[in-house]
């Protein structure tokens, strides 16, 4: 292989996403939508699901597990599309794999920042799991961007279960959603982060239950966005312009799940809003 077509098939290697669950499809469809030209790899790492109730060093496992895979897949870049395992185990995800293979590794956090500057009232809710807001993570940031406005936490026990099941508008989850939302009304927020891939695909329900005035945030646009900036930064942006003309989003998407319910691959049909073949992890 000549030094020119090494580059051509690193550039067009797929992009890996992976989450505790199906949440980080929320992710993963910004991604697509961003960057209609790349492969995709999805893990649902469903079986190990939620995350929010596991130690770091049990999430920090799954996270090596999954990333093993992925490289296995030749992913060229990893998402880690998941609040919980980010805090947890990102730093050593990059300490193993970034500086041996060069390879960005994406995280998420909850968006904090954009949400403090977003208050027009200085109040901000946060809906995310227990292990998200435990995190150390999570202390940085409100270390950080949480100074000049009042943060207000919840946790959602309960929530990430009903989404993989794909109960995304029953009534059980709407009633979750105005349990957890009501205690963020009460102490005034005017803006809502999402801390949770998993539940951008209840927003319709969160929008119910606290009226169209509250301000939603979450960050799945704004990892796509610096996805796409370390990759051409890394000069690995596909140059597989043909790829977008395929006529079924089949090979451009791979997804893969372990989940043992039996509705696994419909909820993730569901969530992905198309039919694709999904693969047993």
């Amino acid at each position: 292989m000549t030094a020119q077509s090494a580059i051509h098939d690193m550039k067009n290697r797929p992009i890996a996403v992976f989450d505790s669950g199906v949440g980080g499809i929320s992710v993963l469809k910004h991604i697509h939508a961003l960057l209609p030209f790349e492969p995709l790899l999805y893990v649902a790492d469903s079986k190990y699901a939620p995350y929010g109730n596991k130690t770091p060093a049990e999430i920090q496992a799954r996270c090596f597990a999954i990333a093993d895979f992925l490289i296995a897949k030749d992913a060229k870049a990893i998402v880690v599309a998941c609040n919980t395992a980010t805090a947890a185990a990102i730093d050593a995800m990059r300490a193993k794999y970034t500086l041996p293979n060069n390879m960005p590794i994406i995280g998420m956090e909850p968006a904090v920042k954009p949400a403090a500057e977003a208050s027009k009232n200085g109040i901000i809710g946060v809906l995310a799991t227990t292990g998200t807001l435990k995190s150390a993570q999570f202390a940085g940031l409100l270390e950080s961007y949480g100074r000049n406005v009042k943060v207000v936490t919840q946790a959602c026990v309960g929530l990430v279960e009903c989404i993989e099941r794909g109960e995304i508008t029953a009534k059980n989850t709407l009633s979750l959603v105005e349990q957890y939302c009501q205690p963020l009304l009460d102490a005034g927020a005017d803006t809502i982060v999402l801390g949770c891939t998993h539940y951008p695909f209840v927003r319709a329900l969160i929008e119910q239950a606290v009226g169209t005035e509250i301000a939603l945030i979450d960050t799945g646009a704004a990892v796509a966005k610096h996805l796409k900036q370390c990759l051409l930064a890394l000069d690995l942006l596909s140059d597989n312009k043909q790829l977008a003309q395929e006529p079924s989003w089949k090979n451009k998407v791979q997804f893969w799940t372990n989940s043992e319910a039996n509705n696994a691959k419909q909820v993730i049909c569901q969530l992905w809003g198309q039919s694709v073949e999904i693969s047993i992890l």
